[in-house]
Order: C-alpha cells, then sequence, then structure tokens
C-alpha cells in the first residue's frame, strides 16, 4: 500500500476528533459515505489529492465539539500544491497567503489593528475554539469544486446540525453565499449569526472588508461570560 493511500485510509476510518467521533462516527458506516469512500479511492488512484488523508478531519481534531465558540465556514480545500491542510481558509507555514486570506488579514488589520501575520497558518485559532470547516474536504489537485456532491456535504452539515442542537451560543462567521446557505441548519435562537460577503478578491471589497467580524465575535463571547479570541497570529 503507498503512502498516500495509508494516510488516506486513516483519515477516512480513524478518530474524526474530540466529542466529534460519538457524534459523526456513525456517519462513516452510512451508504452515502461509503459511496464517498470508493469515490476517494478511486481518485487517489488516477489523481493528487488535497489534503492528504490525514489532515482530512483537521479541523476537527483541532477543536473538539464541547471548545467550539466560533464557526467559519468555508467551502472546499484550496487545490493548488501545498496549500490545503485541512483548516478552511488556512495554508501551512511557509506557504503564501492566498488572496481571501489577505483579505482576512485586511480586515483583521482593519478591525483590531493587528499586524498582517508572516505566514497564513490560523491553526492559532482552531486551537482556541474555532472550527474552521470547510464544507466539502477533499479536492482534486488544480480543480476547484471537483468534490462537491459526492457526499461531504451532507456530513459537514449533520455537524453542524449536532452543534446548532447542542451547543448554546456559538458565533458563526458566514462568509459568501455558500456559507450562507448553511443558515437553515442553525437555530438563529440558540446562536449568533454574522454574514458578511466572500473575502474573495471578487466580493471583499462590497462588504467583507469593514464588516467588524473579528471584534464583534469577541464582543458576543465576552457577553457570555467567556474568553475572547486572541486573533493575533505569529
Amino acid at each position: 500500500m503507498s503512502e498516500q493511500a495509508r494516510t488516506d485510509n486513516a483519515g477516512t476510518t480513524g478518530i474524526i476528533g474530540p466529542g466529534w467521533t460519538e457524534r459523526l462516527g456513525p456517519e462513516l458506516v452510512q451508504p452515502y459515505f461509503l459511496e464517498l469512500k470508493n469515490f476517494l479511492q478511486q481518485e487517489r488512484a488516477q489523481h493528487r489529492v488535497y489534503p492528504r488523508g490525514s489532515d482530512i478531519f483537521r479541523a476537527f481534531q483541532l477543536t473538539p465539539f464541547d471548545a467550539v465558540k466560533v464557526v467559519v465556514l468555508g467551502q472546499d480545500p484550496y487545490h493548488g500544491p501545498g496549500q490545503a491542510h485541512g483548516l478552511c481558509f488556512s495554508v501551512p507555514d511557509g506557504i503564501a497567503p492566498p488572496p481571501s486570506l489577505q483579505n482576512i488579514f485586511a480586515e483583521l488589520h482593519r478591525d483590531l489593528g493587528l499586524a498582517r501575520p508572516a505566514n497564513g497558518d490560523l491553526t492559532p485559532w482552531a486551537r482556541q475554539g474555532v472550527l474552521l470547516l470547510n464544507a466539502t474536504l477533499t479536492v482534486r489537485a488544480e480543480q476547484a469544486a471537483s468534490h462537491h456532491g459526492k457526499g461531504w456535504e451532507r456530513f459537514t452539515d449533520e455537524a453542524i446540525r449536532h452543534l446548532s442542537r447542542e451547543r448554546q451560543g456559538l458565533v458563526f462567521l458566514l462568509w459568501g453565499r455558500h456559507a450562507q446557505q448553511k443558515e437553515q441548519l442553525i437555530d438563529g435562537d440558540r446562536h449568533y449569526l454574522l454574514k458578511a460577503p466572500h473575502p474573495s478578491p471578487l466580493s471583499a471589497h462590497r462588504g467583507f472588508i469593514g464588516c467588524g467580524h473579528f471584534s464583534a465575535a469577541n464582543e458576543l463571547l465576552a457577553a457570555q461570560g467567556l474568553a475572547p479570541i486572541d486573533w493575533s497570529l505569529p
């Protein structure tokens, strides 16, 4: 078995993450997920797929279910070499921040006066309770949205439903039309929904820049007696 196949197998059958395995583990044996797994095995046999298998569930592994405070919903992983590592909008240290992430940093500076980070790794946010969740957890190299409609959306929608039902006072940052379509899964009486255009260069200056979501999220957390997120990055 190749190294890529081994990591893929680990990523799709291993522990999802603290508190998440109990809730999402049953999804792994549903017919739709078995079809998804077969699809991924075929994809990896013919194409390069991002992220590597061991990073597929990284958002859940870094942010346990009971630790979630803020949820950022993305669409699918970056499809360029070395970019995707299981957290929406994030790239590993040493990889140049893509345009959407650059605009996120621009809004951080405008909103909170934070200096632009030296790298685009958002892992420190995830470790503080920011769930950085893509709707689709894999992608074929150089082909955006290539794994849409294969089953991942059903899986990640179930994660959102569990958060909506079982938690209280979470702050959902819904950036762009695709993320805002998930509003129907969230109980607006139990949680806070902050909406803005997507940080993509195509839409960031139509309201993402100026949205103030980072300070607003911290204000909502503080009002509940929770520690705010330190949005600064190395």
